[in-house]
């Protein structure tokens, strides 16, 4: 099944860590520390995310603390680092689109969603995570090893649910359907 640790689906290499690392989000536990990740780098962003998330700021302002607010009114909500395009970050910290439930750091672009007042949901990096897709030749999907999830970790392994299955709807969301249900059929997940 696996060649060399990874398997090639309609061109894009899904590494093995992805399907086999147990995974399943506790907010409960990490509040949301993706969303707060200590990196002057912020999420990595597609062009055509801009438009989107520039359409739903006015109702983000009513969201976010005024903090925020003010770094996307000063700087945007955006930077370009390296050629890459990136969420803004507060202070190196937290996304410029985070809000706080209940000390729980939380996307107010998917709040958004949720509510059903915008159709973008967030950032397809957001939303893929603890999956990222690099591009080597094409798009390699990796597991990103991150220590504030290690109770994701620990609850995934309890779900018997891996990085594979917990990202399913971002995965359809990024590669459609067809595309997921390939990949199920030949990891037999």
């Amino acid at each position: 099944m696996f060649n060399n640790n990874f398997i090639s689906i309609n061109d894009v290499l899904l590494r093995k860590e992805v399907v086999e690392t147990p995974f399943s989000c506790d907010l409960s536990k990490c509040k949301g520390a993706c969303c707060t990740l200590d990196s002057e780098y912020g999420a990595p962003l597609k062009e055509d995310e801009l438009f989107e998330m520039e359409k739903a700021l006015p109702l983000v302002k009513d969201i976010i603390s005024e903090e925020h607010w003010d770094e996307i009114e000063e700087l945007g909500f955006y930077e370009v680092k390296d050629g890459e395009l990136l969420t803004r970050s507060v202070n190196n910290k937290a996304c410029v689109f985070v809000y706080f439930d209940k000390q729980i750091a939380k996307c107010s672009l998917e709040k958004l969603f949720f509510e059903k007042k915008i159709a973008f949901q967030k950032p397809i990096s957001c939303h893929l995570f603890p999956i990222r897709v690099s591009e080597f030749g094409g798009e390699v999907l990796r597991f990103e090893k991150f220590s504030d999830c290690f109770h994701a970790l620990e609850k995934g392994a309890v779900e018997n649910v891996t990085a594979f299955q917990f990202c399913k709807s971002s995965l359809e969301r990024k590669f459609g359907n067809k595309w997921y249900k390939k990949a199920q059929g030949i990891i037999g997940k």
